[in-house]
């Protein structure tokens, strides 16, 4: 095995490659597709998740953006479908920590999530300048290059290993590449605990000339997961 190859299986190990699919983009983030045409979409970060591939199926502009995707496409497969099994596992031994609502069960939930990773493949392979390599809180993209900006399960979600600098200095930035609106989704760190800094980051938010609305979603799968952050340019 080369060097190339083994740094690339050591970073590979750090990153959980899971994706949601496009219909549990829309209800976590209150979205219809007529929100989205005619705007120009930013999923940051967006892992294995099918938004972009189905959205762009369905006429609108979106754009992928994760750390993972300096990787090939077939290592980032392998991985996927190795943390679906990882991730399976461990929600059947923790069922009480989520609401079985929106899935009827652990085999519904595995099926979302390897029809999200199999879109996600395949649109790759076929149109893998969608899919662009960041590196938060750096975003390699214009100022208010985008409408709207969505970011799922990265900031708040990791609470224990990212700090309250990280955060700001990662809104800032998906704020500077944004013409209209950041939604963040969920409000809550692994735990289900709500982001203990949460109210420090909307009062700095809003002294910065932001609007901040908390929005309560018609999605719910970890308990207390089921609002999302608003943030919307005033000028």
């Amino acid at each position: 095995m080369s060097r190339a190859e083994t740094r690339t299986k050591l970073d590979l190990e750090k990153v959980i490659f899971i994706g949601r699919t496009f219909e549990e983009y829309m209800d976590m983030f209150l979205l219809a597709e007529e929100d989205l045409k005619g705007k120009k979409v930013l999923d940051c970060p967006s892992g294995a998740c099918s938004f972009t591939a189905v959205g762009q199926s369905r006429g609108i502009n979106i754009t992928a953006s994760d750390i993972a995707y300096d990787h090939s496409v077939e290592n980032l497969e392998a991985k996927g479908q190795e943390d679906i099994q990882h991730a399976i596992a461990h929600m059947e031994k923790a069922r009480s920590n989520y609401v079985w609502d929106y899935f009827e069960g652990i085999n519904q939930l595995k099926e979302h999530r390897k029809k999200a990773l199999f879109d996600w493949t395949q649109d790759m392979k076929k149109n893998s300048e969608r899919y662009i390599p960041v590196n938060l809180p750096s975003l390699s993209f214009n100022d208010n290059e985008f409408d709207i900006l969505l970011s799922a399960h990265f900031l708040f979600t990791y609470a224990d290993r990212l700090d309250l600098q990280f955060h700001i200095d990662t809104l800032k930035e998906l704020l500077r590449v944004t013409k209209e609106e950041v939604r963040i989704f969920p409000l809550v760190d692994l735990k289900g605990n709500r982001y203990e800094y949460l109210e420090r980051i909307i009062q700095y938010l809003k002294d910065n000339g932001y609007s901040v609305n908390e929005v309560r979603v018609p999605y719910e799968f970890q308990k207390g997961a089921n609002s999302m952050l608003k943030v919307s340019k005033s000028h």
